[in-house]
């Protein structure tokens, strides 16, 4: 019977949650018939490595409209506005030290919100480059039809055969559980975003409280897009016009990249935890386990069979979208596995009274 349970949770997964899989929308480059001003709001931490191609991109935005890009430079220690260069667009803001009870990145946020006085502010990550069309192009989507929000999921680096191997995956998890049709349908509840990509009316940030209603947010982006909605309507695409270049070199450095945050995600609740270890269980682990050992000409092989293949092709949109090999999808268990081993080690972290740490600041575990 969990052979059938398995197969029934992923007929419903491939066609009635949001068409999760097809791994879309995504903008095409395009320009706005009216182009306000725009504050580009950039939080940085110890990212000279990084930050100096991703602020030329910034500052070369094709777009009619007034831009200033703001970088907040959070405390850095290793040299990150200098490499940040000069140009007439950029402004560089030295942060003030975190406040109890404030995110770090949401401090950088706030005080860049606080400097800003554009309609329009479009969060990005220090980490991110720009193809010179993408703001003009986000403004347009912001308008047509109009919603409050337009977040994005850029293209993350997928160069190191571990990246390869597990980054497609991130994304892929990713639309499980934001499907992005569920997420721009003003009707439905659910609600996400991408950090990497927030350009947002100001008017709507403020009708929220702004950045200070979600300061304690690790998870910054999903609950910003959560607060949004209950007002208004939001947009979350895959973007063609963004990419991250931040390296994951090492299975360690995804390892902890998911560690960092994957309890936070479950609210630190030990009965969520064991539920989603028994769902991933359920769905990835069942039909596998049917094929090894329901013998050949047992009707649980052959089912076991078409509920793996149902979910390999469910994969093949998302490995065509990073240019991987299709054969890599034949190891989504494996990958699941991965990610599900990577969850717990959050919670036990956590529990041990480590937490999440990032650039140097530790967000607390467990008292």
């Amino acid at each position: 019977m969990i052979v059938a349970l398995s197969f029934v949770i992923w007929l419903y997964l491939l066609f009635l949650h949001g068409n999760f899989w097809r791994s879309a929308p995504e903008l095409k480059p395009a320009v706005p018939h009216t182009a306000p001003d725009v504050d580009i709001i950039v939080p940085a931490r110890d990212e000279a490595a990084l930050i100096g191609p991703v602020i030329a991109s910034l500052t070369a935005q094709e777009y009619q409209g007034k831009v200033r890009v703001i970088l907040v430079d959070d405390n850095s220690a290793d040299g990150t506005a200098a490499a940040a260069g000069q140009h007439p667009r950029l402004t560089i803001l030295k942060g003030a030290p975190k406040p109890p009870g404030w995110a770090g990145k949401l401090w950088a946020l706030a005080q860049g919100a606080e400097a800003s006085a554009a309609p329009l502010i479009f969060f990005t990550d220090a980490d991110i480059v720009h193809d010179p069309r993408h703001l003009a192009t986000l403004v347009t989507r912001l308008n047509t039809p109009r919603v409050d929000m337009v977040s994005e999921m850029v293209r993350l680096n997928c160069s190191s055969w571990p990246e390869r191997f597990l980054i497609p995956a991130f994304v892929y998890f990713f639309q499980l559980l934001y499907p992005f049709a569920q997420v721009n349908n003003p009707r439905a509840r659910m609600a996400g975003a991408a950090g990497g990509t927030v350009l947002i009316r100001r008017e709507a940030l403020r009708r929220i409280g702004g950045i200070e209603a979600i300061k304690g947010a690790l998870i910054d982006d999903v609950t910003l897009a959560r607060a949004v909605k209950k007002g208004g309507s939001i947009y979350l695409g895959h973007s063609g016009l963004a990419r991250s270049i931040r390296p994951y070199p090492k299975t360690r450095d995804i390892w902890d990249m998911i560690a960092r945050s994957a309890f936070t995600q479950l609210n630190y609740s030990a009965l969520i935890l064991i539920g989603t270890v028994l769902g991933l269980a359920l769905v990835w682990f069942v039909a596998p386990a049917a094929i090894l050992f329901g013998g050949l000409f047992s009707w649980r092989f052959w089912l076991g069979l078409t509920t793996y293949a149902i979910a390999v092709y469910s994969y093949l949109p998302t490995l065509q979208r990073y240019e991987q090999p299709r054969v890599l999808a034949l190891a989504l268990p494996g990958i699941a596995a991965f990610y599900m081993a990577a969850t717990i080690a959050s919670a036990v972290n956590y529990w041990r009274g480590t937490g999440a740490t990032w650039k140097s600041r530790a967000y607390g575990g467990a008292a």
